[in-house]
């Protein structure tokens, strides 16, 4: 295969085999993503994310899900345990709220950093309702729209502060239906004009940013049959009314809300619109038909992944003084 493959990929374990080695020298990922059974010490998966690099010959992007809280891939010392986002974001009055976010977020990414992680999927900006599932709702920022949008800025200015790519999520929302895309395909028939005033908002706010990731929800105001991950209008939707051109993944393809095989998942995915696909439990027969299927990035997908690269840069955090900062909010919550 030439060229930069339209997948990013996981592998089995804690250290990578010849048989991995090999087929990514091979199929050439656009990057990797980290999950808990990849993570044991800092040593560890450091060689790992440098093993994933040298596999491909490029100094592609190692994802990691590390918003705090319910979703923390790196939990426990010496990593730093968090509060769910939207329990942190409720203590605190607004200005102080989005100032502890972005200090949050500055402290995660220099922790990725260090083991040679270098995207976070953050900031998440589905709007939580009442009727949101549990396994979403205290990921959420906050009820507000125009909140959402704050916090999340403040989240992906956290990051990039640190080094680190956001990759902003659920696009374009997956706060409404009470259904749990890892297990059943959630539904939303919300009439379009509330989506535009309430779901999109942050996404509108944040279009600039340069990732994304697709949420596997129908809309059926918009699409009544396909999730937006395989819908050509809702991703057609994304580009122009909601305005983000960044770099268009799709949320993972594992999860029980697709049907049919992985072919048939990576085709849909990537015809609709995605640049390209995330499949992350590190299954090789899966991940060669993905690979197959969803083949190298196309001229559009390949200039947004150069610019999402762009982005990234070293970091700028004064750790110290960081942590100082995020601990006085904090403490002085605490000593009210």
């Amino acid at each position: 295969m030439t060229g930069i493959g339209a997948f990013i990929f996981g592998c089995e374990g804690t250290r990578l085999t010849d048989r991995e080695r090999a087929f990514f020298a091979d199929c050439q990922p656009f990057g990797f993503i980290l999950f808990a059974r990849n993570l044991e010490d800092s040593e560890a998966i450091r060689k790992l994310a440098g093993d994933l690099r040298s596999a491909v010959g490029r100094d592609v992007p190692v994802l990691i899900d590390q918003e705090g809280g319910r979703v923390q891939r790196l939990a426990g010392a010496p990593w730093r345990d968090w509060l769910p986002p939207y329990d942190q974001c409720a203590l605190l009055p607004r200005e102080a709220g989005i100032e502890a976010l972005r200090l949050r977020y500055e402290i995660i990414a220099s922790e990725l950093r260090a083991l040679g992680i270098d995207a976070n999927c953050v900031p998440v900006a589905d709007v939580a309702t009442s009727q949101t599932h549990e396994i979403l709702f205290n990921r959420c920022y906050s009820q507000d729209p125009a909140e959402v949008a704050a916090y999340g800025r403040a989240v992906a200015d956290g990051c990039l502060r640190g080094g680190v790519l956001p990759v902003l999520k659920h696009i374009p929302g997956h706060g409404r239906p009470n259904a749990d895309s890892h297990l059943e395909l959630p539904v939303t028939d919300a009439p379009i004009e509330e989506l535009r005033a309430s779901d999109f908002v942050p996404f509108r706010e944040l279009r600039d940013l340069p990732m994304g990731m697709t949420g596997h929800v129908v809309y059926s105001s918009i699409d009544e049959e396909r999730p937006a991950t395989q819908s050509e209008t809702v991703i057609e939707l994304v580009r122009t009314e909601i305005g983000f051109d960044g770099l268009l993944m799709s949320d993972d393809l594992s999860m029980c809300a697709l049907r049919g095989g992985m072919r048939e998942r990576a085709r849909r995915s990537i015809g609709a619109g995605c640049d390209i696909v995330l499949h992350c439990n590190g299954d090789m027969k899966e991940m060669k038909e993905v690979a197959s299927e969803a083949g190298v990035c196309g001229t559009s997908a390949a200039a947004r992944a150069e610019r999402a690269m762009a982005a990234r840069t070293e970091a700028s955090t004064d750790i110290r003084a960081a942590v100082g900062k995020f601990e006085s909010i904090m403490g002085a919550l605490a000593a009210e």
